[in-house]
């Protein structure tokens, strides 16, 4: 009756009340697995994040010892070149108290409008051509040069070196200061060479003060030398701020002997200079206007400029060139316009438009008919005087910096802020030759110009070289990409300009670190170091006739040289 009034069922209770608890205790312990299955899961991914952050952590380290390292590398470089800036051009300079020149406007194309910061010592970008700036001491010395300040490394004295070459002996025949006793005739080019001390580590001489081994590890790189570590006849120190460095390899013998002639002062930055095909004048191209020089006295003779153009901000003149006569001078300007000038009655004989951006570069071919020139616009345009139209235009794909015609008139060549070369057909249009690859250039090339052969060109570039290519030949138009002869390296900064004397004996370049160097086109070598000027070097040209060249500068100086065989 019990058992009824609590609604169970007789002998039931037990076994389900046992089947009760064992279904709890079993959902209990499921559970409990179920938990550590997931604590465990969650420790691995703890784990394996902990992991991956010590690794995010060691990497950041790493990143930072790089970091440092470079840095460490980047301010000894820099504190180096001050070093050699200061020997080259005295100590740092001060703005010049006159009136600045803004700077011209960059090439209208090219990922940073490179032209802007060439001059002024910026890199891509920066503050374009500047005023010319004057340094205390004595004009254009280098600073160990100056009034009360010993030479850099007098300061240390070494025990007294061996010398090996002689120095003190009877005077005689020498070539780069080494006695004739020690020269041995090579029979491939007939001259002396000197025979090499026992140790190349030791110093040459008193007045010679670097061993061979040093010689050879600066090789090109002219500008490591310090002047006066060099004897006498390796170097011509002048009053008028301005000095030269031959080349002391004894592999490598001096040749020249360079001199200034005139200088000729100007009132902005000097774009670029040429001499007319007689040598007997010289043309320079600066803000608004075109200057004519008497080569023989340095006269001013006659000056070029465009009266009826706005007066208003600045129009500098990028290029300059005579007609072969000599009768006519065609000048290319950042007003897009050509004009040619009738020299004698100063007004424009012809004034062809059509590029859209600054002209930077022109060349008259030989035969007096026809002007190539090359702009901004990413267009080499061939103009023909005696029709005065375009009679030829090439597009490529980015600004055109400069322009040469081949001595023959056949081919027109141009470089680029592309990093190209290229050679066309002026009678086709065909496209002769294009530099690239591993032998072309790594940066913009900022000048081209003809050998006197015809046949080679020679290049300068923002990347610090100067290269000579042959121009494929016409019976196998298949290879365009030219062959590169040589690469001559040893500039420290942007190369401007270059050019070949006519003889093709020499290469000449103009840059960036206000130097112009000469180059034996034969083997690559640096013979010589002139350091005439207080800003890039923006144009050198021979003279057709031989013997002279002349150089334009930011520093508002054009400079007439001399050069002469020894």
């Amino acid at each position: 009756m019990y058992n009824a009034h609590r609604g169970m069922p007789p002998g039931a209770q037990p076994a389900n009340r046992l089947a009760e608890l064992l279904d709890q205790v079993r959902a209990e312990f499921e559970a409990q697995a179920a938990g550590r299955s997931n604590d465990q899961e969650h420790q691995l991914v703890v784990q394996a994040q902990t992991n991956e952050m010590n690794l995010v952590v060691q990497r950041l380290r790493e990143l930072e010892a790089s970091h440092h390292s470079i840095k460490q590398r980047y301010e000894d470089e820099i504190a180096r070149l001050h070093r050699e800036l200061e020997q080259r051009s005295g100590p740092p300079q001060v703005q010049h108290g006159g009136p600045s020149q803004p700077p011209p406007p960059a090439i209208g194309h090219g990922p940073a409008n490179l032209f802007q910061g060439i001059m002024a010592g910026g890199g891509q970008g920066g503050p374009g051509l500047a005023p010319p700036q004057e340094q205390q001491g004595q004009p254009g010395m280098p600073g160990h040069m100056q009034a009360g300040q010993p030479p850099p490394g007098l300061n240390q004295h070494a025990p007294a070196p061996q010398n090996p070459f002689g120095y003190g002996q009877p005077p005689g025949p020498s070539i780069n200061g080494y006695p004739s006793s020690l020269q041995n005739a090579s029979p491939a080019q007939g001259i002396a060479r000197p025979t090499l001390p026992i140790d190349r580590n030791a110093q040459i001489a008193p007045d010679f003060q670097y061993s061979l081994a040093e010689i050879e590890r600066i090789g090109n790189q002219l500008s490591e030398f310090e002047i006066e570590k060099l004897p006498p006849n390796l170097k011509t120190v002048s009053d008028d701020d301005w000095h030269v460095l031959y080349n002391p390899n004894p592999h490598v013998p001096r040749s020249l002997d360079i001199e200034l002639v005139h200088t000729l002062n100007h009132s902005s930055v000097v774009c670029c200079v040429r001499f007319s095909h007689d040598g007997k004048f010289v043309a320079t191209g600066c803000n608004r206007s075109a200057q004519i020089y008497d080569v023989a006295s340095g006269q001013l003779v006659s000056q070029l400029q465009d009266d009826t153009v706005s007066q208003e901000g600045d129009l500098y003149i990028r290029s300059v060139c005579f007609s072969p006569d000599g009768k006519y001078l065609a000048t290319g300007a950042e007003d897009k316009i050509i004009r040619v000038w009738d020299i004698y009655n100063k007004v424009v004989r012809h004034s062809f438009s059509g590029h859209e951006q600054d002209i930077y570069s022109l060349d008259y071919a030989r035969n007096g008919k026809i002007i190539a020139s090359g702009s901004g616009d990413r267009t080499i345009r061939i103009w023909d005087l005696e029709a005065g139209a375009c009679h030829l235009s090439l597009s490529i794909e980015d600004g055109v910096t400069t322009v040469a015609m081949s001595p023959d008139a056949r081919y027109v060549a141009a470089g680029s802020l592309d990093k190209s070369v290229r050679v066309w057909d002026t009678q086709n249009a065909f496209l002769v030759m294009r530099t690239e690859g591993e032998t072309g250039h790594k940066d913009s090339v900022y000048s081209v110009a003809f050998m006197p052969n015809g046949r080679d060109l020679v290049s300068g570039s923002l990347d610090r070289t100067i290269k000579l290519w042959r121009i494929p030949d016409r019976a196998n138009m298949s290879q365009t990409s030219g062959e590169c002869l040589r690469t001559f390296e040893g500039h420290i900064d942007f190369v401007l300009s270059v050019a070949s004397t006519p003889d093709g004996n020499y290469i000449l370049s103009g840059s960036k670190d206000r130097g112009v160097r000469f180059w034996d086109p034969r083997n690559g070598n640096a013979l010589l170091l002139l350091q005439g000027h207080k800003n890039s070097v923006i144009s050198v040209a021979p003279s057709p006739v031989g013997g002279l060249f002349a150089t334009g500068s930011g520093d508002m100086k054009a400079r007439i040289w001399s050069y002469r065989h020894r």
